[in-house]
């Protein structure tokens, strides 16, 4: 499996500069902007540290986003219900498993305004998700 960085375009130094995806070698990072130079981190680390945090802000309101995106896709049967239960609670395994589209998933979150800030070293200082602040 090749890994793709899932917030690409999504990330931004904490002076509000975007943060690009590159390679370096064999490795895919994000470049930080830091005054004139670029730091790259390692986007899987990056990418962890989201879905962490994610997951830690989403599975208290769990029972809220399955209901809503059950009514959305116009399902109410248990099956789904337990597979969207599974997703939101395995959120932080997507990197390794690759239970994602990632266009999909980056398209959808960029339209809902969502970015990541991170500081020069790759630390998540904070998530901006619209309407969950």
């Amino acid at each position: 499996m090749t890994y793709e960085p899932l917030f690409a375009g999504l990330v931004y130094n904490e002076e509000g500069q975007p943060v690009q995806a590159a390679q370096v070698g064999a490795d895919l990072c994000y470049a930080i902007p830091d005054g004139d130079f670029l730091r790259h981190v390692d986007a899987i680390e990056v990418d962890r540290q989201v879905l962490a945090q994610l997951k830690e802000r989403f599975l208290p309101i769990k029972d809220a986003l399955v209901e809503g995106a059950m009514q959305m896709m116009g399902a109410d049967d248990p099956f789904t219900r337990a597979a969207l239960e599974m997703s939101l609670e395995n959120m932080d395994r997507m990197v390794e498993t690759g239970a994602v589209n990632v266009e999909d998933f980056r398209l959808a979150l960029w339209m809902t305004g969502f970015r990541i800030i991170v500081n020069v070293h790759g630390e998540v200082v904070r998530l901006e998700i619209p309407g969950l602040e």
